[in-house]
């Protein structure tokens, strides 16, 4: 879909917008997308050789607070970067074509939106942004902008859970009962800290000033995946947690339960455990005709009537030649695909270069953020918080 069709369709048509220009920033594919990643931790400093592996993208700058952190990206492309301490400085390199931001969610709003009046493509992590006021800031500025913004729900462009989308869309599993989440670990989620003083620059996490804790690191890519798999946003959320095992000063709850209600009666279910890491990070929709489970990179079908699907063959597509069944999770989907931070990545360059709005969009990522604050809601005023229709235009 072509900017200027996809503000006319989400209805975010301001002042101005017409003159958006339909013809790509960039003429030549063969052009090289030059990135900016602001935030060098985890997840930013993880993404670095993912783009340093795909061609027509260049990590061009590196910036971050914590010199230790700045330097450890930096050596991820060799030095062959600028380094940054200030954001803002960053931006105003007119070599940096777009940015990537990476740093504690409570700073991702206004770093995208003076990278959007820089001019810059933006690939933003999840969750997009804290906060509904921030939300609508963020929608209203990318919607005013004539560069691409990517939220970084990873998952929304993994080529396998498109396919997994697909085949339930198509009635694969029949009407939909149930969807049921889990993300679940042991251990106390701390980063370790060099000195006291860092500690809420880099436990960030643990604290509510720049969290939101499990629902908006975890929780949020899967509260994605539902949005997306049920073409709708929940009416309502309930919810219970607390800080119950790690007893260490943290803020955030170190676990969540969550019940988001749809429209269509359908109730998705989100658990995430600090003290427990039984079955790790999973998906499990239900249908009346059978039930489909994903993890990180692999799926699986398991029909209600399994006497169906017993001889040799291929059944949909989903198992290729033959069918493999496995007793306890059914048969394999295999679909050809990378991993969803790469391909997520290598669609940003894509879209920039094709003018193109992003699989995982400013819209997509502005209703997971909703459920996420949503969902803190629910927890910490111990209410069942309604869908606000009045965040998005």
């Amino acid at each position: 879909m072509k900017r200027r069709d996809f503000v006319a369709k989400t209805g975010m048509a301001v002042a101005g917008i017409s003159a958006i220009q339909a013809s790509p920033l960039y003429t030549s594919k063969n052009d090289v997308v030059r990135i900016g990643v602001i935030g060098t931790g985890s997840r930013g400093g993880g993404l670095i050789p993912h783009i340093n592996s795909i061609q027509g993208l260049e990590v061009a700058a590196c910036c971050d607070v914590l010199p230790f952190r700045l330097e450890k990206g930096l050596a991820k492309v060799e030095g062959k970067a600028t380094p940054y301490s200030d954001y803002r400085a960053l931006l105003d390199n007119s070599a940096i074509d777009a940015v990537l931001i990476a740093t504690p969610l409570s700073e991702h709003a206004h770093i995208a939106i003076d990278a959007l009046d820089a001019g810059k493509h933006v690939y933003c992590e999840k969750t997009m942004v804290k906060g509904y006021t921030a939300i609508q800031n963020v929608v209203k500025k990318a919607s005013e902008s004539r560069t691409v913004f990517q939220t970084g729900h990873q998952y929304h462009s993994s080529r396998l859970y498109t396919h997994v989308v697909d085949l339930i869309k198509n009635g694969k599993i029949g009407k939909i009962a149930a969807i049921e989440c889990q993300w679940n670990r042991n251990g106390n989620w701390r980063r370790p800290v060099p000195r006291p003083e860092y500690e809420r620059a880099i436990n960030w996490r643990m604290y509510q000033e720049f969290s939101g804790g499990l629902l908006a690191e975890l929780c949020s890519h899967q509260l994605d995946f539902a949005n997306w798999l049920l073409e709708a946003e929940p009416i309502k959320v309930m919810g219970d947690g607390g800080i119950d095992y790690w007893k260490d000063g943290r803020e955030t709850y170190d676990n969540v339960h969550m019940i988001y209600t749809y429209p269509n009666g359908v109730r998705a279910k989100y658990t995430c455990l600090t003290s427990n890491s039984k079955d790790d990070y999973l998906i499990k929709v239900m249908g009346d005709k059978g039930t489909i489970t994903i993890d990180y990179t692999k799926a699986w079908f398991y029909p209600e009537k399994k006497e169906q699907y017993r001889e040799v063959g291929e059944v949909d597509g989903v198992s290729g030649a033959t069918i493999k069944w496995d007793q306890s999770k059914g048969i394999p989907i295999e679909v050809e695909h990378l991993d969803p931070s790469k391909q997520a990545l290598l669609d940003f360059k894509n879209n920039i270069l094709d003018n193109t709005i992003p699989k995982s969009n400013v819209i997509s990522g502005a209703k997971a953020a909703i459920c996420v604050q949503m969902g803190l809601d629910a927890l910490h005023k111990k209410e069942i918080i309604p869908w606000n229709s009045n965040i998005l235009p």
